[in-house]
């Protein structure tokens, strides 16, 4: 898959997460209960409970930091499709999301939905998955 744009759709540049500074001094949880809307806190939140094994914990976790993603991504503009460069940092807390939903689907046995989550993530941007496993 190629990365380049084809269909001319401009990127969508998330503003500055306000919650991603809290996140170096504070417990993941306490910054989801103050910045509920931050789609990268919901992300953390879910690989914690990953790591753990409280693997439908994380797909919760992720499920609600992937529709709060879906909500700022349309707030900035978003059609629904078109580039979501994982270079423009806060951008990182959508992406992660996905791609956290997606390893909680597999988890599930959600065949589809890793299926929709890979193709989302790949037409967002196609080095998101390997920056996110590379963090």
């Amino acid at each position: 898959m190629s990365s380049a744009n084809l269909l001319g759709v401009p990127a969508t540049l998330l503003p500055v997460d306000a919650a991603a500074s809290a996140l170096e001094a504070r417990p993941v949880v306490e910054v989801v209960v103050e910045h509920p809307e931050s789609s990268l806190a919901w992300a953390l939140l879910a690989d914690e409970a990953a790591d753990r094994g409280a693997v439908v914990e994380a797909y919760a976790y992720a499920r609600v930091g992937y529709h709060r993603g879906l909500d700022s991504l349309r707030k900035a503009g978003w059609r629904g499709q078109g580039p979501v460069p994982w270079s423009h940092e806060p951008n990182r807390g959508v992406l992660r999301s996905l791609y956290a939903l997606r390893r909680g689907a597999e988890a599930i046995g959600e065949t589809q939905e890793v299926d929709r989550l890979t193709t989302f993530l790949n037409d967002a941007d196609p080095s998101a998955v390997a920056a996110i496993e590379g963090v």
